[in-house]
């Protein structure tokens, strides 16, 4: 894929599939920002987190130009990208535009966020961006585009700190305010539904109940709910650092007696 060195190299990647019309007005946006080429799977890969193929053979196939479609998952996509489909190094990563929000404890599961995740891993600057309601007509990405668009000339002018990439989530009647939050909690209650079905066996169904989030200020939950769009710098070093401390006074024993 041949690509000029003079402007920022972006890649685009999403988890809801590369026909999903975020992505497509996400890429369309980021056009005056650089050259965009757009790495994406094939089809929708949502709730997938930082799953990486490594027992099977990835296909990639060339739809048009700057336009690949991967037969695997997000964070597939990103090092595919990267280390296999590209002349050269992207200066910037983006992913999205989701379809739903991306908030609190649920970014464990993004493979929205963990595509920015494994940009982050690989030494790109990335944020990942979701459209918090729907429905997700072409036009409701919109408002979402002009915030991409604001945050990836901010990257590519000031950079980004380092081990850290953005999680972006935008309300559908979104105001002027940005606020940058932390990640907020999300309630569990009921997220389980068990039913029967027709032959008289049981299934379930996971996320089938009620969902809510702590209403708590600061949070990027606290934000959107009040209309403003929310930025959470996130960092790659999970440590508990306070609990450290707490740790170290643990007496675990002799576990290997006699060696």
């Amino acid at each position: 894929m041949s690509l000029s060195s003079s402007f920022p190299l972006i890649l685009v990647t999403n988890d809801d599939g590369i026909q999903s019309p975020g992505l497509h007005a996400l890429a369309e946006g980021l056009r005056p920002l650089g050259d965009v080429v757009v790495v994406a799977p094939d089809r929708e890969r949502s709730a997938v987190g930082h799953a990486l193929t490594l027992h099977a053979p990835l296909r990639a196939e060339h739809l048009r130009d700057g336009w690949v479609a991967v037969d695997g998952t997000p964070t597939d996509c990103v090092n595919l990208g990267i280390h296999g489909l590209l002349e050269r190094r992207p200066d910037l990563v983006v992913s999205g535009i989701n379809r739903g929000g991306n908030m609190g404890d649920d970014i464990t599961y993004s493979g929205t966020v963990a595509a920015a995740m494994e940009a982050t891993l690989m030494g790109v600057p990335a944020f990942a961006i979701s459209l918090v309601e729907g429905p997700f007509p072409l036009e409701a990405f919109f408002p979402s585009v002009r915030v991409a668009a604001r945050v990836a000339e901010m990257i590519l002018e000031h950079g980004i700190p380092g081990d850290t990439f953005l999680n972006v989530n935008v309300p559908r009647d979104c105001g002027n305010e940005v606020v940058f939050t932390r990640q907020g909690k999300r309630c569990y209650n009921e997220v389980v539904v068990e039913n029967v079905d027709p032959r008289g066996r049981k299934y379930y169904w996971i996320g089938g109940g009620e969902l809510g989030f702590e209403d708590e200020a600061g949070t990027d939950f606290h934000a959107v709910m009040r209309g403003h769009v929310s930025i959470s710098p996130l960092h790659l070093d999970l440590t508990n650092y306070r609990a450290l401390g707490q740790l170290s006074g643990w007496d675990l024993g002799d576990l290997f007696p006699g060696d």
